[in-house]
């Protein structure tokens, strides 16, 4: 990446973004691992990583439950999406060699919070779009650490997968230095403009989360950074990355216009009998905000750290 076009995408992008959060915000490197208060004594933990342009308020009405341990990742150079507490060091943080912006940097940061923070034995992992990549590239760094995870893919960036063919048109033409004029274009442009094509029927939920999408990092950098690295990450990484997984479940929707929804597909069926393919018919890429009743009760994260310890 030429200098001058690196100098031109590392300006500062403002947060537009945030919800009341009641819990405890980590720093770690250069992103964060949030806590979510629970009321009552914790049965299940559940750790979710967003995907790309997305925040870490993707799963908090997902996962509603008083027992449930909600640990959520903010990527790396995203913002915080929290009203309230305030970011704080990390005792357990250990540097992170890989290059920021990446999965393997993101990965690194998740690979933390598995071996630190779960209180309970019953742990689920839930990546959506980019961070169903960065789950996977954890399990690939840290398989010790998943043994008995229950992994859920949601709309994942797959190994051999491929962008939508109208995301790929779009992204061609666009060189570096045109970034920043693409960005501010975007963010200047109504959504309802493009959601419907990208996104799919909207609801309350998506229009909250999804209304300035480029605006979730806090430069543009990343966001280009995040582009390259998902298309090299999905090109260089094989089929093998899934034999760590013993308990899991990929949920394929029935329309997708961020990936390739046939590649998807296709990159599951080489995953072990163990772990379920589940065609959904949810109507975009977003899955689990079209509908939870493609999401997996975790009743079965408990039935499966039963199944493991017998």
């Amino acid at each position: 990446m030429k200098a001058i076009h690196a100098r031109k995408l590392i300006k500062p992008i403002d947060q537009t973004f945030t919800e009341m959060f009641s819990g405890k915000v980590y720093k770690v490197g250069k992103g964060a691992v949030s806590i979510r208060n629970h009321s009552g004594k914790a049965t299940n933990t559940v750790i979710g990583v967003h995907g790309f342009l997305e925040n870490h308020c993707y799963f908090t009405q997902s996962y509603q439950e008083a027992t449930t341990e909600l640990i959520l990742l903010t990527c790396s150079n995203y913002h915080v999406p929290v009203s309230g507490p305030s970011p704080e060091p990390a005792a357990w943080e250990t540097p992170i060699k890989a290059l920021e912006g990446t999965i393997e940097y993101d990965a690194c940061i998740l690979n933390q919070a598995m071996e630190n923070l779960p209180s309970t034995e019953n742990i689920r992992v839930h990546g959506h779009s980019r961070g169903g990549a960065v789950v996977l590239e954890a399990i690939k760094q840290r398989p010790e650490l998943y043994t008995n995870a229950d992994v859920i893919l949601e709309a994942s960036v797959l190994p051999q997968g491929q962008l939508h063919p109208l995301v790929t048109a779009l992204l061609e033409p666009v060189s570096h230095g045109m970034w920043p004029w693409v960005i501010r274009f975007i963010n200047s442009t109504p959504s309802s403009s493009y959601g419907q094509s990208f996104f799919g029927k909207m609801n309350a939920r998506k229009k909250q989360l999804l209304n300035k999408l480029f605006t979730a990092t806090k430069d543009q950098l990343t966001i280009v950074r995040n582009i390259e690295n998902i298309m090299s990450w999905m090109e260089k990484t094989s089929f093998d990355v899934y034999d760590n997984i013993n308990h899991g479940t990929f949920l394929i929707p029935k329309v997708d216009r961020i990936l390739d929804r046939s590649a998807m597909l296709a990159s599951a069926e080489n995953s072990p009998n163990s772990v379920r393919i589940v065609e959904t018919q949810a109507p975009s890429h977003f899955i689990t905000l079209d509908s939870l009743e493609w999401l997996p009760s975790l009743d079965m994260v408990s039935e499966t750290q039963l199944q493991a310890t017998q």
